[in-house]
């Protein structure tokens, strides 16, 4: 049996789920791409983020409900409970890094801070092509292999505002809220490439 034919039988609802949260994580992430690019109602647009985080929430809570109910599962439970666990930590992220411009009363978005949104944004758009694609694994690997490359260039711009921060920023506690906003984004990517990892991993398993 095919890969795909090993898993339409089983309960198919898990797929859609996943799909959702996939599909919420991208929101996520291109609504702090938008509140980053159009700085204005800062706080309107992150509770905005933080709705789509909540959506995330229930997701999460279904996928786990459903995994509770369900006695044939369409691949391994604590895949399921990884791929589900990992893809939660992704929008959790997004809305760190989005509710930071709040609480640290940031009045000016620094010069490189979109760049690495976007650079999120298209992880996080890979990251739901994979998942979509999970059934077709050649179409998922080149995903993961994609995910890989831009959890590569999030660290590269992140090191380098870090260090732009430090010689340009003489406020130390502007260094102190700037510096940790850069690492949650890139936390973010990170975790989207753990996302990646686990998708790889049920696919090897299924091969």
């Amino acid at each position: 049996m095919s890969f795909l034919q090993r898993l339409m039988p089983h309960e198919k609802d898990f797929f859609v789920l996943f799909q959702q949260q996939a599909e919420n994580i991208v929101a996520g992430a291109s609504a702090l791409t938008r509140l980053l690019e159009n700085y204005t109602s800062i706080a309107e647009q992150v509770q905005h983020i933080k709705k789509i985080e909540h959506v995330g929430d229930e997701i999460t809570h279904n996928i786990f409900r459903k995994l509770n109910q369900t006695f044939v599962t369409p691949f391994d439970r604590e895949d399921i409970h990884e791929l589900c666990g990992t893809m939660d930590d992704v929008i959790d992220l997004v809305d760190a890094a989005a509710s930071r411009f709040v609480l640290y009363e940031i009045r000016d978005v620094r010069s490189g801070t979109t760049e690495l949104s976007k650079v999120l944004t298209m992880a996080t758009m890979e990251l739901s092509a994979a998942v979509h694609s999970i059934s077709l694994p050649t179409q998922a690997i080149q995903r993961v292999i994609e995910i890989n490359r831009l959890e590569n260039e999030s660290d590269r711009i992140c090191r380098g505002l870090i260090g732009r921060l430090f010689a340009e920023e003489k406020d130390p506690i502007q260094v102190i809220k700037w510096k940790e906003i850069f690492e949650v984004m890139e936390a973010a990517v990170d975790k989207c490439e753990d996302v990646s990892n686990v998708i790889e991993s049920i696919i090897l398993k299924n091969a």
